[in-house]
C-alpha cells in the first residue's frame, strides 16, 4: 500500500511546481483564517459570538416556558437547513467517486473545451480526490450538527420550568449557559460544512489554472471574513444585543 502510494505521488509531483505552491497556499489560507478568526472572535464582534449572546437570551427565556413547543420547533427547523447539506453532500460524494473512477473519460471531455489547459489523468485524479475529501470533510460536520442539535433538544425539554428572576440560580444558570454552547457548537459545525463548500467552489477553478485558483482562494477568505466580521447582518444583530455578555465568549469555537 505505501509503495503504491510512493509511485502514485512520484508520477503526479513530476513538473507540478504551480500546483504545489497554489495547494501549499490553499492549506495556508484555509488553516490561517481558520486560527485568525478564532483568535480574533475573542476580541471583536462576530456573527458568531453576537449568535451566541442571542442563544443565551433564547435559553434564559425558555426556562419560564413550560410550553416549548416554540422551541424544539426552531431547533428541528434548524436541522432540516443541516440535513439538506448533509443529503446534498452525499450526492456530490457519489459523483465525485463515479468522476475518480473515470478520469480517462474525464480527459478526452474537457479536452476540446477552450479554457481548460492539457491535464493528465492523474492530474485530474488527484485534483478530485482532493475535491473528495472536502466533502466528506463538509459531511462529517453536517452530519454532526445534527446531531448536537438532537443534543440541544433533550436539553430544552430536560430544563425545569422556573418563573422569575434565575441570574442567582447557578445551577439553572449552568444549564441555560450550557444548552447555548451546545447550540453554537451545532451551529459552528454546520459553518465548518458551509466553508467546505466555499473552498470547493476555488478548487473547482484549479482546472484552469494554478494561479487562478490561488486567486480564488483569496477571493473566498475574503468573502468569509466580511461576512463574518464585517457585514451588514452582523450590524444589525449587534445593535440590540448586550456587548457584554458577546466580549466574555472566549471557546464557543471549540468542538
Amino acid at each position: 500500500m505505501i509503495q503504491y502510494i510512493s509511485s502514485y505521488i512520484a508520477n503526479v509531483l513530476p513538473d507540478q511546481g504551480w500546483n504545489l505552491l497554489a495547494l501549499a497556499w490553499f492549506v495556508i489560507s484555509v488553516r490561517g483564517y481558520q486560527a485568525y478568526a478564532i483568535r480574533a472572535s475573542k476580541n471583536k464582534d462576530s456573527l458568531a459570538g453576537v449568535l451566541h449572546a442571542y442563544r443565551q437570551r433564547w435559553m434564559t427565556r425558555m426556562i419560564a416556558r413550560e410550553m416549548r413547543m416554540a422551541d424544539i420547533g426552531a431547533v428541528a427547523n434548524l436541522e432540516r437547513y443541516v440535513t439538506l447539506f448533509a443529503s446534498s453532500s452525499l450526492l456530490i460524494l457519489a459523483g465525485l467517486v463515479t468522476l475518480i473512477g473515470r478520469t480517462d473519460d474525464v480527459v478526452h471531455i474537457v479536452h476540446d473545451i477552450p479554457l481548460l489547459p492539457p491535464q493528465s489523468s492523474l492530474e485530474w485524479q488527484f485534483k478530485l480526490f482532493f475535491l473528495t475529501l472536502m466533502f466528506v470533510y463538509a459531511f462529517f460536520k453536517f452530519t454532526w450538527s445534527l446531531r448536537q442539535y438532537g443534543f440541544a433538544s433533550v436539553m430544552i425539554s430536560s430544563a425545569p420550568v422556573v418563573l422569575g428572576d434565575i441570574s442567582e440560580h447557578k445551577d439553572l444558570m449552568d444549564h441555560v449557559n450550557r444548552s447555548a454552547k451546545i447550540l453554537s457548537m451545532a451551529a459552528n459545525n454546520f459553518n465548518f460544512g458551509l466553508r467546505a463548500y466555499y473552498y470547493s467552489l476555488a478548487v473547482l477553478t484549479w482546472s484552469l489554472h494554478p494561479l487562478v485558483f490561488m486567486a480564488s482562494t483569496s477571493v473566498v477568505v475574503y468573502i468569509l471574513y466580511t461576512r463574518e466580521f464585517n457585514s451588514s447582518s452582523l450590524a444589525e444583530l449587534k445593535g440590540s444585543n448586550d456587548s457584554k455578555n458577546r466580549k466574555t465568549l472566549v471557546d464557543y469555537h471549540l468542538i
